[in-house]
């Protein structure tokens, strides 16, 4: 919004040409939602208290956790909030890509947001069928704009890049299809099951945001992207503008989720920003890097079928203590607060290794 009012007065007033430039929009779009966050917190925490919207601890969880319960949750709604209103705000909403980004985030959020009441109306959410026919829908819709719909991808709708290779690409076809619908669904759930401490899922979030918020400017600056010999995408860009405001709500977020948390995320918070990180790494042409980058996520869907695929194989025995895999750690007797920092250290690491693969081609 505000760079369609102020940009075009920079022929006159060269002050706001500033507004052209995405760096400039991507750090205040940031700073905005960061803002919002910080500001419309406490009010968040009141207001969940007040109607009662809180966390119910499941029983065959961390004995721990049950001190948890009673927690105002659903706090993902400000974190949807400060995105929603900063990107609108700050980026150009001509941009195809900036609609797609918030039809996943909106879209797989309304899913979470009708399971979080459920839960406290009838103590049970959606179905895992019914929630996955949902996202899967969802995941489609996006998926057939990008491969059929979107003219600026036509020659290279279908093609899948991998990290670390220079020119390999494999034309995937009706295949690539299929790929963008798993990585949405799969990253949005995935960071649904990582959210089971304070602070565990989020982290990762703004690290992973973060560094896909640098992959979108390269792959949207033809410059950059032809000298790093990735794919350039006209447009996406402008993604670091919603990117960017993403980081900024998760970090006003966190300030309130630390340990020991004053308000949880829900499911409204965690589908709807797994959906949000995988949009962009499909619409990026990095969604193999998502593995590395989001390997925290990964790492987490990962214990827990590997969990359920053991005991069913063994006839009720366990791989791990608990899953998801944080769990495992705490029944290891690791303090929560010390799982939550070594998981954020690893998504670090990752995360640079994965930005690694930039020039390593």
């Amino acid at each position: 919004m505000l760079y369609h009012i102020f940009y075009p007065l920079s022929a006159d007033h060269p002050v706001f040409n500033v507004f052209r430039y995405i760096t400039f929009r991507s750090a205040y779009s940031g700073l905005t939602a960061l803002g919002i966050c910080l500001l419309m917190g406490p009010y968040m925490i009141r207001t969940l208290r007040k109607y009662q919207i809180r966390e119910k601890i499941r029983k065959d969880g961390p004995q721990q956790h049950m001190v948890k319960s009673g927690t105002p949750t659903m706090g993902g709604l400000l974190i949807l909030c400060a995105s929603l209103t900063s990107t609108l705000l700050w980026s150009d909403l001509a941009n195809r890509y900036i609609w797609v980004i918030l039809f996943a985030g909106l879209g797989f959020g309304a899913i979470g947001l009708f399971d979080d009441v459920l839960k406290l109306k009838r103590g049970m959410g959606l179905k895992a069928r019914e929630k996955f026919f949902f996202q899967l829908v969802l995941g489609s819709v996006i998926a057939i704009y990008l491969v059929y719909f979107d003219a600026n991808r036509a020659e290279f709708a279908t093609l899948l890049y991998v990290p670390f290779l220079k020119q390999f690409k494999l034309d995937l076809g009706f295949g690539y299809l299929l790929l963008i619908v798993f990585i949405i669904v799969g990253t949005s759930n995935a960071v649904n099951l990582t959210d089971g401490l304070d602070g565990l899922a989020i982290g990762p979030i703004i690290v992973a945001t973060i560094t896909y918020t640098g992959i979108v400017y390269l792959c949207g600056h033809f410059n950059f992207a032809e000298y790093l010999q990735i794919q350039h995408i006209k447009g996406a860009g402008e993604i670091a503008v919603l990117s960017s405001a993403v980081v900024g709500a998760s970090l006003g977020f966190l300030w309130f989720n630390s340990y020991p948390a004053q308000m949880f995320m829900g499911d409204v918070g965690s589908l709807s920003l797994g959906a949000i990180l995988g949009s962009i790494a499909v619409i990026s042409k990095h969604e193999l890097l998502l593995v590395l980058v989001g390997g925290i996520f990964v790492i987490e869907a990962l214990s827990v079928i590997i969990q359920v695929g053991y005991f069913k194989y063994t006839g009720g025995k366990r791989f791990f203590k608990m899953a998801p895999l944080h769990h495992h750690f705490e029944q290891l007797g690791w303090e929560e607060p010390k799982v939550i920092v070594r998981f954020w250290i690893i998504a670090v690491v990752l995360a640079m290794i994965g930005l690694s693969t930039l020039k390593l081609r």
